[in-house]
């Protein structure tokens, strides 16, 4: 029973934070944004003291459950040793804790967090490399299922679903994602829960906090036959029959031991209450014994859908022209300053506290976030305005980051904060290259930073009038950047090829008008 109703919520959170990966609308955050927000290491750099006292709490009553329930990247080694248990069954054993790895890792990851090497600390963290796994090899798959529906549905003169364009935002994220899955799959099929007892931080600190936990599976040694099957179904390597000793650290409260157990020598209590009970076994009856278990079950489930319900509880009061044909790709400038995301505050306040899990880059509408290439922010967000600009009306990049990089804003404060400014090229401008009229730069700046004005030392026809080849006064672009806010309207929309005639340089830090 304990391991049915640990596997149902299992499957709540992990079928949950993965459709926020691939729901491309943005509409199911409303409902599960929180579950990203709950997540260990995005509240830790948001600094969310009620979620992560509630996971510290849950942690020392429970044990490891936050790692076999709520952390996606493990449920997720967990279907892959499923599967593996398919082929073979009791092919696990019992292995000594690897300690001197377990926290080596940590004390880098700690480092890499105090430095601010973002490249690193998203590469180790659990809930960022599942949001890479599911924002770059998922969400296309399902993005393909989408549009073919969307096919069927137009010929059916339905509008039930509409085509999304799939994309590759960044081939180095897509080799780590794939390379991550490949190394968990191999893992988890052929040894269960290596990665989270090795590599994992946060199952490194949940691990530690778990040895005090006050509920953890207990072995009964006078109902034990040593037959082994407990430790040859611990998919966390963490049972030594031979002593009858459990490794609390690496367990993650899975219960198969429990179900596997033949004899019912498993059980799940406090430790002392398991021996006192193991004392008094023989004299009482086998009802009694049927009624306790019982209500251990029963103390188990309202405990955990009452901390489920408090950690839900918490995290909701937080939130509470016509185009022309493409002729040719744009080429991304070469921008001396990135540009991060309206509510980011600054660069280094979004290097410290961003996870790089791929959240925001999945829900952005416009097309505009993606994986940054550099190796010191290496899979953080970054913008950049060949497929889209950012809407002055769109604030989805705030309300879902988890983690605090990028804080709440409403539409008006977005408005009014200045992410970065646009530049001019001269010499790619089509009235100076091509002496055409132009002026779409100013016809769309939405903040109206951008005038059209007379073209200065610039004499192609008679009397040295600045003339367009149809006869009209050349106009060039002005930049009023004290107005400028860094969407990217004018970059996304001028028509020059390969390289715009104008870009947007990033702010090291936003200021607002």
């Amino acid at each position: 029973m304990l391991r049915k109703i640990r596997i149902v919520l299992a499957l709540i959170f992990f079928i949950g934070i993965t459709l926020l990966f691939l729901d491309f609308t943005g509409t199911l955050h409303a409902w599960l944004g929180w579950m990203a927000k709950v997540q260990f290491l995005p509240a830790v750099m948001a600094l969310n003291a009620g979620v992560i006292i509630a996971l510290v709490l849950l942690t020392l009553i429970f044990g490891r459950v936050y790692c076999s329930v709520i952390c996606p990247l493990g449920v997720m080694q967990d279907i892959m040793a499923w599967l593996g248990k398919k082929q073979k069954k009791n092919r696990y054993s019992y292995s000594l804790a690897k300690s001197w790895l377990r926290y080596g890792v940590l004390v880098l990851f700690i480092a890499a967090m105090v430095a601010g090497i973002g490249s690193f600390v998203a590469l180790l963290a659990p809930y960022s490399s599942y949001g890479r796994i599911a924002s770059n090899l998922f969400a296309p798959v399902y993005g393909w299922i989408n549009n073919l529906l969307a096919l069927l549905a137009e010929r059916a003169d339905s509008y039930a679903f509409y085509e999304t364009d799939v994309w590759l935002r960044s081939l180095p994220t897509f080799i780590i994602a794939a390379v991550t899955f490949v190394l968990l799959f191999v893992l988890a099929w052929r040894n269960g829960r290596t990665y989270c007892n090795t590599i994992c931080p946060v199952g490194t600190v949940l691990g530690f906090l778990s040895r005090f936990s006050w509920l953890r599976p207990v072995i009964d040694t006078d109902k034990c036959v040593s037959c082994r099957k407990c430790e040859r179904n611990c998919k966390a390597s963490c049972i030594d029959i031979a002593h009858h000793k459990i490794d609390y650290s690496r367990c993650v409260a899975c219960m198969d031991c429990i179900v596997n157990c033949p004899k019912d020598a498993i059980s799940y209590a406090h430790p002392k209450k398991a021996v006192s009970e193991a004392h008094s076994a023989e004299a009482a009856p086998k009802a009694d014994k049927a009624e306790a278990v019982d209500v251990s079950r029963r103390g188990f489930l309202t405990a955990s859908l009452m901390t489920a319900a408090a950690v839900t509880v918490k995290a909701q009061e937080k939130k509470v022209d016509g185009g022309l044909a493409v002729i040719e790709d744009k080429v991304i400038p070469d921008r001396q300053t990135p540009i991060v995301p309206p509510g980011a505050v600054s660069l280094r306040h979004f290097a410290q506290h961003c996870t790089g899990c791929q959240l925001c880059v999945s829900v952005c509408p416009n097309g505009v976030l993606r994986p940054a290439t550099d190796l010191m922010r290496l899979m953080q967000p970054e913008m950049s305005y060949e497929r889209g600009y950012c809407r002055p009306e769109c604030t989805k990049c705030s309300e879902v980051c988890p983690a605090g990089a990028i804080r709440p804003i409403d539409v008006a404060e977005k408005s009014a904060t200045h992410i970065g400014h646009a530049v001019w090229v001269k010499h790619n401008c089509i009235p100076v290259r091509d002496g055409q009229s132009c002026g779409n730069c100013a016809r769309h700046c939405p903040a109206g930073a951008i005038q059209m004005v007379p073209l200065k030392g610039y004499r192609r026809h008679r009397g040295g009038r600045e003339e367009s080849n149809d006869g009209k006064e050349l106009m060039v672009p002005a930049i009023n950047t004290e107005r400028c806010i860094g969407c990217g309207a004018c970059e996304n929309l001028c028509p020059a090829r390969p390289f715009t005639a104008i870009y947007v340089e990033g702010n090291e830090v936003h200021r607002t008008m």
